[in-house]
């Protein structure tokens, strides 16, 4: 057990410093093709919003898609600028905390009759990932840049 632990380790030591990419770029990816997807903002969407019962969907559909779409480039902005300590983590941290709020948001909002463990298999593996997100945010908004 002890050799293959060691064996891993060798294989991933290399990888260490730049891990937090992964995680970094696939959120903020994932964050920002959600956002611009919902550009130009239809008629329906607002629609939709408003049959939820969001407050002045017609205002707050536009500020969910840019707000998307920066939480998303500030995921990755933050941790490109991380040679400026505080900015760069500024900028990860309230990004991070955007992606948790649009989260939080979406799971009561838009996936509120979706359980978790229970359900259509789509909407249980979808809630899902509506959380992964949730958490990915909160992680980088409680981290920052620290690594």
């Amino acid at each position: 057990m002890e050799k293959l632990n060691i064996f891993l380790e060798k294989l991933a030591s290399p990888f260490f410093n730049i891990a937090h990419w992964i995680l970094r770029l696939g959120l903020g990816i994932s964050f920002f093709l959600h956002g611009f997807g919902k550009l130009p903002i239809s008629p329906g969407f607002v629609q939709w919003l408003g049959s939820k019962g969001v407050f002045a969907p017609e205002v707050f559909a536009p500020l969910l898609a840019w707000g998307e779409i920066l939480a998303g480039l500030g995921i990755i902005v933050g941790g490109i600028l991380v040679s400026t300590n505080s900015l760069g983590n500024i900028i990860t941290r309230i990004s991070g905390g955007a992606v948790g709020v649009i989260m939080i948001s979406a799971i009561f909002i838009a996936h509120s009759d979706w359980a978790l463990f229970v359900g259509e298999r789509g909407q249980v593996l979808f809630a899902s990932e509506q959380i992964f997100l949730l958490l990915l945010g909160l992680y980088f908004a409680i981290r920052g840049n620290e690594i």
